[in-house]
């Protein structure tokens, strides 16, 4: 985490709207940024990786065809795993010390860590010029995810959202189609998540208050560490490695979890951007259990402004198992996906799953079989698992952006995170003032928008 000094100034925390359609669309409009040092087409990068007892374990296994030099983690039992799968690299309990000791090493570094660490570990690899692959969501809170993207811009850096569908085919087809026209102007979105009670371990958040037994800290695990930039609590179990996603302090919720996947297509193919309100309501009602963690089920609403010749759009997401309405368009007996989303046009209805429009169908099928489908038009990433992460690495070798760059990703992230501040001051309809960062309505908001950080801790 970066020392006390090493602060930036509010001066710096503002982008226009136009700046941001303009980011939000760069991914694909082909902005250049120059990588650290030149590659040779066969040359091989040397990557890092923070946190890799979860999901870094498999971005890691998508990059085996690079060098990887250096591996870190604050449990040394939940990385260890990984640790002996790559017994070649170097293995750091802190990852300070890491980019100390290897910096000159590394070229890139994938970021895997829970949410309330990535903005601080990668601005510490972004400052010190190293290609970052950070997981979704890209940070905390919106004022984090909005200092990376600059940070990012500023120091050159290639960079990939771990949002992993938005390198798919599917994704892409979607976006044909809707300039196509194959259901007319969008003006409802329909999106919604099985989670936070979807039943796997990582998906079943714990609904309660703060647990008041002390049990002895592992002693392969460094508490202050995980920590990092949250206020200081006693180790509890219930946190780490798996359940931390359901604590404000720690995690982003199912909206935070599976938003950047769900709401990637619609986002991107109808060119959302900054909503202007958002408002939510949710199951909390027990003030001790409000105070810790997300709730059991939740619905945001989210508003949208014209875009050019695209007209507003009113985008509702539902989690916990709660659905939209069933619409008129699905024929009995088909089921909506456990996770998913509806583009409701003027003509025709949309339905995709998760992960980058996967399964993408106009419904009925019968209209869906009528459709005379465009011809492509947009290139491609090459598919196959692990695409996402060879697409960064595509791009730090020749400076073209990833797909998912935090151009495109932040402000997806931002987005994200506006519905799960209206989560924690539900029934309130916050009035968005993207240029400022600042909900125009709720002084309230101000606090978790620009987090305060531990001692030790900051941006």
């Amino acid at each position: 985490m970066m020392r006390e000094t090493d602060t930036m100034t509010d001066s710096k925390n503002t982008l226009t709207r136009r700046a941001f359609v303009r980011g939000a669309a760069g991914a694909m409009a082909g902005l250049t940024f120059v990588p650290g040092r030149a590659f040779g087409a066969n040359e091989r990068l040397n990557i890092a990786a923070i946190g890799v007892g979860g999901m870094g374990a498999a971005n890691l296994n998508a990059c085996t065809a690079e060098n990887i030099v250096a591996l870190c983690d604050v449990d040394s039992e939940y990385g260890g795993k990984t640790f002996k799968k790559f017994p070649q690299a170097k293995t750091y309990l802190d990852y300070r010390d890491m980019l100390d000791k290897e910096g000159k090493n590394i070229d890139a570094v994938i970021i895997a860590t829970p949410d309330h660490t990535h903005a601080t570990i990668g601005m510490e690899c972004i400052r010190r010029g190293k290609h970052v692959y950070l997981q979704k969501p890209l940070a905390h809170s919106i004022f984090e995810v909005r200092m990376l993207t600059e940070a990012a811009r500023k120091h050159k850096v290639q960079s990939q959202m771990g949002n992993q569908g938005h390198s798919s085919d599917a994704i892409r087809m979607l976006y044909e189609w809707i300039q196509d026209g194959a259901i007319g102007p969008v003006r409802e979105v329909y999106a919604w998540s099985d989670r936070p009670v979807g039943g796997d371990p990582w998906s079943d958040f714990p609904i309660m208050a703060r647990p008041k037994e002390t049990p002895a800290v592992p002693q392969s695990l460094d508490w202050d560490r995980w920590l990092g930039p949250a206020a200081y609590r006693p180790y509890h179990p219930i946190y780490h490695p798996m359940s931390w996603r359901g604590f404000w302090d720690f995690g982003t919720g199912a909206l935070g979890d599976m938003g950047c996947h769900i709401l990637d297509p619609a986002f991107w193919v109808l060119n959302l951007g900054h909503p202007e309100r958002v408002e939510a309501v949710t199951t909390h009602y027990i003030p001790e259990v409000a105070a810790e963690t997300y709730p059991r089920a939740s619905v945001v609403r989210y508003e949208f402004p014209a875009r050019g010749d695209m007209p507003p759009v009113k985008l509702t997401w539902f989690d916990g198992r709660l659905l939209p309405p069933r619409p008129k368009a699905l024929e009995p007996g088909r089921k909506l996906p456990g996770n998913g989303a509806l583009l409701v046009g003027d003509k025709g209805t949309i339905m995709h799953g998760s992960h980058g429009a996967g399964g993408v169908r106009i419904i009925p099928e019968t209209q869906m079989k009528a459709y005379n489908r465009p011809a492509q038009s947009l290139p491609r990433v090459k598919d196959g698992s692990g695409g996402h992460e060879r697409d960064w690495i595509r791009a730090c070798k020749d400076g073209k952006p990833a797909s998912s760059s935090f151009e495109y990703g932040g402000p997806l992230t931002e987005m994200v995170l506006l519905g799960v501040l209206a989560m924690r001051l539900k029934d309130t309809m916050l009035e968005w003032d993207p240029v400022n960062m600042k909900v125009t309505n709720c002084d309230e908001a101000d606090k978790y928008i620009r987090p305060v950080f531990r001692e030790g801790w900051t941006l």
